[in-house]
């Protein structure tokens, strides 16, 4: 039985017009360490997203889906720059992200298999703007293991968010 999955996958609300801001003139920014850029999610179900980093920066968005994934891509001090599957970027607290690798299914409905080939079974039907967990990228292969739902599956690297090009999972 081959099963459709649907989802709300982001809910936002506008707050503030994003302003024009430079950071740079705030000192040198004190970073992780950690890679950028890199995808991580979002750990909670609200998620101030800021103009600049600190709290003294309006909020401009306010993100109501837990673990959608972003894509950090700047640091400064315990503030990190995000940008989301849709283009938009702004600041969080590095306390509102989490490690754990997400997708978002993009472009059209697509077929999550039970093996990574485009002859495999078909598991699921899968909706754009759905959600699931990132659990392997095997070296060589053109798929990913995905978890949508309570659904394991392979989707083409090309068909979901969340993963680079060359990046490699096991």
């Amino acid at each position: 039985m081959v099963r459709l999955i649907r989802c709300l996958c982001l809910i936002g609300v506008t707050l503030s017009a994003a302003i024009g801001l430079d950071i740079a003139s705030a000192g040198a920014a004190e970073t992780s360490g950690l890679p950028l850029p890199r995808f991580v999610s979002l750990r909670s179900d609200e998620v101030n997203l800021r103009t600049g980093p600190g709290v003294r920066y309006p909020v401009d968005w306010i993100y109501g889906r837990r673990d959608l994934p972003v894509e950090v891509i700047a640091e400064f001090e315990t503030w990190r720059k995000i940008r989301d599957w849709q283009g938009t970027e702004g600041w969080v607290h590095q306390s509102m992200l989490s490690a754990r690798r997400m997708v978002v299914v993009t472009g059209a409905q697509r077929r999550l298999r039970a093996d990574p080939d485009e002859k495999a079974p078909l598991l699921a039907l899968v909706d754009p703007n759905v959600m699931g967990r990132l659990l392997a990228c095997p070296r060589g292969k053109a798929y990913c293991r995905v978890e949508v739902g309570n659904v394991q599956g392979w989707l083409k690297r090309d068909e979901f968010w969340g993963v680079y090009q060359g990046e490699y999972i096991e």
